[in-house]
C-alpha cells in the first residue's frame, strides 16, 4: 500500500530553497484559506482544520516536534478566524488535548485556535452512562487543553445521547462550552444519528465523507442543511484507501481549473465544495502534509461540472 508520505517523494522533488513540494509553493499563492460559517450562529471558521487523533501520549520526541510544527502551520493560515483542532479526550491517551493545550499556551496561539474535542464515557456492564463520569471527562478536557471554555465538544461515536448530550447542553446553557454536537464515521449509525440531528438541539456533527464515500449526501446533509447543524467531516481522504488507489497517476490538467495542485487538495476540495460541509479536518503528523492539506481551502472550488468530472474520474480508478 502507497502512503501518502511515499506519494509525495514519488511524484515531486522537494525544493531546495524551502523544502516543499513545488506544487504546495504553488498552493500558498492562492489567497487565504477560505472559511464558511457555522449555521447556528453565522460564525466563520476555515474549510481547513486538523484532526489531532495522531498525537500521543506515546509519540517519541521527534514525532512531538512535528506535531507541534504541523499545529504552528494550522495556526498561523487561515487569517481571521478561529482554527479549527478536532481531538477527543481519549485520543492519544489524552495526550493530543494535552500537548496541544500545552504548546498552544507556551507558543501563544491559543486564542487563535477553535477547540473542539469529544466526550465518551462507556457505560458500567454495558449500561447506562453515569453523569459524573461524563462531567468529569469534560473538566480534564478543560485542564488539558489550557482553555476556560470549549468551542466543541460533540459526543462521540454515539454514545449514549440522551445521558452526555444532555450533560453538553448544561455546559453549553453555562457558556463553558459554545457549541455542542454527535458524531460516526460509520454508515451503520447513520440512522440513529439522523434521529438525534431531528430530536436534540445540536450545532454540529462529525462524519466520514471522501469523493469514494458519498453515502452521507443521501440523507445526513439535507437534513443537516434543513435543521441548520454544522458538518464536519472526518476521513477525507477515504482512510488511507485513496492514496492506494491513486499509485503514481499525475494530477489531472483540468485541476488547476479550481487551483487544486496536489491529490490532497483535490480531495479536500471536492469535499469542502459540498453546501452543507463546513469544515474538513483531516488527520496529520507532517507539517509538509499540514501546507498541503491548508492548500484545499485555498483558492477557486470545483464547480458543478468538475464535481461530476471528479466522480467519474476516481470511479474509474482499480479499487472502487
Amino acid at each position: 500500500m502507497i502512503t501518502r508520505r511515499e506519494w509525495l517523494r514519488i511524484t515531486g522533488a522537494a525544493s531546495a530553497a524551502l523544502g516543499l513540494n513545488p506544487s504546495l509553493l504553488a498552493s500558498l499563492q492562492s489567497g487565504a484559506v477560505r472559511t464558511k460559517p457555522i449555521p447556528s450562529s453565522g460564525e466563520q471558521v476555515p474549510v481547513i482544520g486538523l484532526g489531532g487523533r495522531w498525537i500521543s501520549a506515546n509519540s517519541s520526541a521527534e514525532e512531538l516536534a512535528d506535531h507541534r510544527a504541523v499545529l504552528h502551520e494550522l495556526a498561523r493560515n487561515a487569517e481571521g478566524a478561529g482554527r479549527v483542532f478536532d481531538s477527543a479526550a481519549g485520543y492519544g491517551g489524552g495526550g493530543s488535548e494535552e500537548y496541544a493545550g500545552q504548546w498552544a499556551a507556551e507558543d501563544g496561539f491559543g486564542g487563535d485556535i477553535f477547540w473542539a474535542t469529544k466526550v465518551n464515557v462507556a457505560g458500567r456492564g454495558g449500561g447506562s452512562v453515569d453523569e459524573a463520569d461524563v462531567r468529569a471527562q469534560i473538566e480534564r478536557s478543560f485542564e488539558r487543553m489550557r482553555v476556560p471554555v470549549i468551542d466543541l465538544n460533540q459526543v462521540h461515536n454515539m454514545g449514549d445521547p440522551p445521558t452526555q448530550l444532555g450533560v453538553l447542553q448544561e455546559y453549553k446553557e453555562s457558556g463553558r462550552i459554545r457549541y455542542i454536537g454527535i458524531t460516526t464515521t460509520s454508515s451503520g449509525q447513520y440512522d440513529h444519528l439522523a434521529r438525534v440531528m431531528r430530536d436534540y438541539p445540536i450545532d454540529f456533527i462529525g462524519i466520514d465523507y471522501a469523493i469514494d464515500n458519498r453515502e452521507a449526501e443521501e440523507v445526513i446533509f439535507p437534513l443537516a442543511q434543513d435543521r441548520g447543524i454544522g458538518v464536519l467531516v472526518y476521513l477525507p481522504f477515504g482512510r488511507s484507501r485513496m492514496w492506494e488507489r491513486i499509485g503514481d497517476r499525475d494530477l489531472p490538467e483540468w485541476a488547476h481549473e479550481f487551483d487544486a495542485h496536489t491529490w490532497a487538495q483535490f480531495m479536500l476540495k471536492f469535499v469542502v465544495a459540498h453546501p452543507a460541509v463546513t469544515v474538513a479536518a483531516p488527520g496529520t503528523g507532517d507539517p509538509e502534509h499540514m501546507i498541503d492539506n491548508l492548500g484545499g481551502g485555498r483558492g477557486r472550488l470545483p464547480t458543478a461540472d468538475h464535481l461530476r468530472r471528479m466522480t467519474q474520474l476516481v470511479e474509474s480508478l482499480p479499487g472502487g
